[in-house]
């Protein structure tokens, strides 16, 4: 059996697209010229990435600002201008910060703040992504059943950007997060998509000073880990976990990582929800090892691994046949048909962002996809 093919979401956007999307957030430029740069960028890269061999594409998230901070056009109760949060190994080298958030892409990641009751207005947009990745899976001939995905933040993921102004307690806001993006999440899976929910904070919470880090403390890692997977599930109440995935990363920035949680104790919480595949990062210096603490583990036989191959930090292109030893390591584990082959992270977290450019990102799937074509079942 052949190994099956995606990654994470998001891929570089043109330069004219990034320049519309800074007048957007300004409240500035117009609306009718975006939609059509996003349309024209999404059919650029669906087109590239079944060309490229990608069996499950997605829209490289070209509508959105990032793959967190779009949600404040999409829930009502959220304002104003969150702090920043500080990421440990960044404090220990802040040139690095400097160099990554110190510019203009870092200014218009703009989260917002939680200051009233959270409810979703976001019913259109979503359906306007859907219909804009649905129009450029006909065009370029590679259909939703044949494979293809959207992204959308985790209620945890949105709960650690934007701090609670407004409820009494971090369990009310997380749950309160849970039901309005609910929406949202089945009207991805609805539509015949597979819905992918991207948790960095869940691995981040050791070592990134979120506002909410009273609560990573009082609970502890994988503590905090459950009550996150807790609302994930009450969120998916009704959907079929086989079109869920969930998305693991320990920040997709460019430092040492030397205080990174390790995956085999966040792994068996995020098992033991409802998502079937689970993404996480093995490609990179800082994780590729941890296959092997993988391989000690009693893996559920219904879920399913996504691990990167690929390391979306760097330029240089992976070898296939580099890519497809990581691939038959996880395929030892649980067998083939239950090894997807994926990125480590997204290529375009936020807008304006992305160490690797849009030439590099095809090499890079495409090599993907000669890799899971050498493995052995």
């Amino acid at each position: 059996m052949t190994v099956r093919t995606t990654h994470v979401g998001s891929l570089p956007r043109p330069e004219t697209l990034t320049r519309l999307m800074y007048l957007h957030q300004e409240g500035k430029g117009d609306a009718g010229e975006l939609d059509a740069a996003i349309t024209d960028a999404v059919h650029d890269v669906v087109a590239m990435q079944h060309g490229a061999g990608i069996d499950v594409v997605s829209d490289g998230e070209m509508g959105k600002p990032g793959f967190v901070n779009y949600v404040r056009e999409r829930l009502d109760g959220f304002g104003g201008q969150a702090g920043a949060w500080s990421i440990d190994d960044l404090e220990a080298a802040p040139e690095l910060a400097i160099a990554q958030y110190g510019g203009e892409a870092g200014a218009h990641i703009m989260p917002a703040n939680c200051e009233g009751p959270v409810s979703y207005t976001g019913a259109a947009a979503v359906q306007k992504d859907i219909d804009t990745l649905r129009l450029a899976l006909d065009k370029t001939g590679h259909t939703a059943d044949a494979g293809a995905f959207m992204p959308a933040a985790s209620p945890g993921c949105i709960a650690t950007c934007s701090p609670n102004l407004h409820y009494p307690d971090y369990d009310s806001y997380l749950d309160a997060l849970a039901d309005a993006m609910a929406h949202e999440y089945r009207a991805i899976v609805d539509a015949g998509l597979v819905l992918q929910l991207d948790c960095p904070d869940i691995p981040m919470a050791g070592h990134t000073r979120f506002w909410c880090g009273d609560e990573v403390e009082r609970r502890g890692l994988v503590g905090f880990a459950e009550r996150h997977m807790a609302a994930i599930d009450r969120a998916l109440e009704g959907i079929d976990p086989s079109r869920v995935r969930l998305h693991l990363c320990w920040g997709n920035y460019e430092g040492p990582h030397h205080f990174d949680a390790p995956l085999a104790e966040l792994l068996p919480p995020v098992l033991a929800g409802r998502p079937q595949t689970i993404s996480f990062e093995a490609a990179n210096p800082r994780h590729e090892h941890e296959w092997a603490d993988v391989a000690e583990m009693a893996i559920p036989e219904d879920k399913v691994l996504l691990p990167g191959v690929v390391d979306t930090l760097n330029n240089i292109v992976e070898h296939p046949r580099l890519i497809a030893q990581r691939l038959e390591r996880f395929a030892r584990v649980v067998g083939t048909d239950r090894v997807m082959a994926g990125t480590d992270c997204g290529f375009g977290t936020f807008v304006g962002f992305g160490r690797v450019g849009p030439t590099v990102a095809e090499m890079k799937l495409r090599a993907i996809a000669e890799g899971a074509a050498l493995v052995r079942s």
